[in-house]
């Protein structure tokens, strides 16, 4: 099971950027997705959380600034950050729970991290 994100850059304070997570490999089902995000020499922190069912969370962080989807067909997870802020600059992890097969538990999986810098 590979996690696989895309979508990070450099982009000035106020604009926006739409990450793209896509889950692959051997997949049987995909439970919570979740994406996470580390600033240098700070605590990995959650931003937001969907289930399979279309619930959300979103930090109060990012509340009205973020927004998480998923599109269960494609297996993929989308963060759309609009309104960004120097201090949004950080890595950007997604995180996943996925059972390869109807004969086993869920496990949970990241992503590589695709870098974020909201600089002007």
């Amino acid at each position: 099971v590979q996690l696989v994100e895309s979508g990070g850059g450099l982009v000035q304070p106020g604009g926006s950027l739409r990450l793209s997570c896509a889950v692959s490999g051997r997949v049987s089902s995909i439970n919570a997705m979740g994406w996470y995000r580390q600033a240098p020499g700070k605590q990995r922190e959650l931003l937001a959380s969907t289930t399979r069912g279309g619930s959300t969370f979103h930090a109060d962080s990012v509340k009205g600034r973020f927004t998480i989807s998923r599109d269960n067909a494609k297996n993929t997870v989308y963060l759309q950050m609009n309104s960004l802020k120097p201090e949004d600059t950080a890595v950007y992890y997604c995180n996943a729970d996925v059972r390869r097969s109807w004969l086993e538990p869920y496990d949970n999986y990241w992503g590589q991290g695709t870098q974020v810098t909201v600089s002007s």
